[in-house]
């Protein structure tokens, strides 16, 4: 018989995403027999529901990658888990259209032509991570009102048993609107002990893993450092010990995943990847990427004016607008001398998605009641034959999180197979440029999303850049 998937853990012992497991965590965690959700009046006059069952590709021996969030108790990072343990149990519950059974839609490496090609299977993954918040996960996952409640109502006991570690904070790159909040952390009195704090936790996370591990900053955005850019890795060790104080936080966990092996992704769009991160990262066998996931607007943005240039228009203005009230864009709307720091640093990042000397303009707005379901508008001018203009115009509503989520599974299976490969790290910044509003680091000028795809295709042929 197969071994048990991804997360089948979550049904058994929080112990299995945890470097130590407590005693409260193994106190909430359902035995492996115990996979039905806790029955509500409505729910209990349902039928049953049959998990599905899924055939495994055959293959080499299992590799099990892993994946460490920071930030894991936020949207992305709960709406990620979540699709891991509905993967994992085989739920299937009711949506707002039809009866829904868990895949992994969205996620372009655990199809099956990518995971002949030798791609980890993202069920076997080993799951992780911190926050500074110590909301269970279950509890963040309900709080968000992401995903259909009939989903949520049978994960939330069994996220709650996650276990979330402390993680690293500094008031100083966090938005006022945020500080509350962070009461979860590792009272340590200098970047060193933090660093080395860190290191201590993915020391203990690796000995569950026998693949490659990424670490993803998954938290809000940071203001812009206020430091030198360090172009070699010895200057970027002696600047944590000599200006140790001014490292951000998302710059700790960096150094502390390449000391142990283990790739670095800035999720967000603050400027922590810099050359001597990426040499630090290589010299220990893993990556540096970055920065600023692209998953839905951005995305779509990239395609389209692609699409315009392919057709030799001219296209000279992109103006776009998106709303949405999850924490993040809460960061970065309200007043506040940190928070306007930070939407400075998301707004550089958006307005340089395009190489070109397009007019482009964004605009972020924080409307509390939408929550997670960002929408966005975007206006395309150009100009058409004989200089005569032509516009149109998309709109996409769909929440953020189940945009962002597959990306997370992505980097994942992908580092790992690169790392397996020993891909070389501008390849595999190439490679992964897709996944960036701006990819920053070892990756050169690819644009268009086209193009992106098929650097991402050329890696997985094995050609090297």
């Amino acid at each position: 018989m197969r071994r048990t998937a991804l997360l089948a853990c979550l049904a058994v012992t929080a112990a299995k995403l945890s470097p130590r497991t407590t005693a409260s965590a193994k106190a909430k965690a359902p035995k492996a027999s115990a996979k039905k959700a806790p029955k509500t009046a409505e729910a209990s006059k349902e039928p049953k529901a049959k998990p599905a069952k899924k055939r495994r590709l055959a293959g080499p021996r299992r590799r099990k990658p892993g994946l460490l969030l920071v930030g894991i108790g936020g949207n992305n990072g709960c709406t990620m888990l979540a699709g891991a343990a509905a993967n994992a149990l085989n739920l299937q519950w009711e949506g707002v259209k039809k009866r829904c059974s868990a895949d992994w839609t969205g996620c372009i490496t655990q199809t099956a032509r990518m995971r002949k090609r030798g791609l980890a299977d993202f069920a076997d993954a080993e799951l992780g991570g911190w926050d500074v918040r110590p909301t269970p996960i279950g509890q963040a996952l309900r709080k968000a009102r992401i995903l259909d409640f009939d989903l949520v109502r049978q994960l939330e006991d069994v996220l709650d048993a996650v276990p979330v570690w402390p993680g690293v904070y500094d008031p100083r790159f966090v938005g006022e609107s945020q500080r509350e909040q962070a009461t979860h952390i590792k009272q340590l009195p200098d970047a060193s002990s933090k660093v080395q704090a860190l290191r201590a936790d993915i020391r203990a996370f690796l000995q569950k893993v026998d693949g490659h591990t990424t670490v993803v900053w998954s938290g809000s955005v940071e203001p812009p450092s206020l430091l030198p850019v360090f172009e070699t890795s010895e200057d970027l060790l002696n600047g944590l010990e000599t200006h140790g104080a001014d490292f951000s936080p998302s710059l700790l966990y960096a150094i502390a995943a390449a000391l142990e092996g283990c790739s670095f992704v800035n999720a967000a769009s603050q400027d922590t990847v810099c050359p001597g991160l990426c040499e630090l990262a290589e010299k220990h066998g893993a990556y540096c990427l970055g920065t600023d996931f692209k998953a839905g607007q951005t995305k779509c943005k990239t395609a389209i004016v692609e699409y315009l240039e392919n057709l030799n228009f001219n296209v000279k203005v992109v103006a776009s607008s998106n709303h949405l009230g999850n924490n993040d864009m809460k960061n970065l709307a309200l007043s506040g001398e940190t928070q306007e720091k930070a939407r400075n640093a998301k707004l550089r990042v958006k307005a340089q998605i395009f190489a070109s000397d397009i007019d482009h303009h964004v605009a972020v707005q924080y409307a509390p009641f939408i929550g997670d379901e960002k929408r966005d508008y975007v206006e395309y001018t150009s100009e058409a034959f004989l200089s005569q203009l032509h516009t149109m115009v998309t709109y996409t509503r769909c929440a953020d999180s189940v945009l962002c989520a597959p990306l997370y599974i992505d980097v994942c299976c992908l580092l790992d197979y690169f790392a397996r490969q020993k891909t070389s790290p501008a390849t595999v910044a190439e490679a992964t440029s897709y996944l960036f509003k701006v990819p920053e680091g070892r990756s050169g000028p690819v644009v268009g999303f086209t193009e992106q795809l098929r650097a991402l295709e050329n890696a997985l042929d094995g050609h090297e850049v």
